[in-house]
């Protein structure tokens, strides 16, 4: 059976950038890759806006809620990837880092969510690739 990479996408509140990379990672990755997302001070609630600009990419995030950012997701993957969560996000030798310096969507409206949306899945895309290339190499 193949490895399946694990990805762990984190920010403060878990209710918009983390949460929309996690969909877009899922949406593009499939089975490829497993995808988990948190915050180090989580919201109440997904951040409306962001659920609104991903429902226009035909991406349905009503249902996610904000989780808790607990070391042992962090443990459980292979690529942490944060985005303005700084000293909260716990650091594991061995792990790869990765620190997405994306505006946050909070108090924004949709027109101003939709950019962040699409710099996320120009990033999410990459690393996607990346991963695959990794996978590809293991396998010889």
């Amino acid at each position: 059976m193949d490895r399946v990479p694990e990805v762990l996408f984190v920010c403060v509140h878990n209710a918009g950038r983390s949460q929309m990379a996690a969909a877009l990672l899922q949406h593009h990755g499939g089975d490829r890759v497993r995808v988990r997302s948190a915050g180090s001070a989580p919201a109440d609630t997904v951040n409306p806006a962001v659920v609104e600009a991903m429902a226009e990419v035909g991406i349905d995030i009503r249902q996610e809620v904000p989780k808790k950012l607990e070391d042992e997701a962090v443990q459980a993957s292979d690529v942490v990837i944060t985005m303005g969560c700084g000293d909260a996000c716990p650091f594991y030798p061995g792990k790869r880092y990765l620190d997405w310096d994306l505006p946050d969507p909070a108090g924004k409206g949709v027109e101003d969510v939709r950019p962040i949306r699409d710099e996320i899945d120009r990033l999410v895309r990459g690393l996607l690739a990346e991963l695959d290339a990794e996978l590809d190499a293991e396998r010889g």
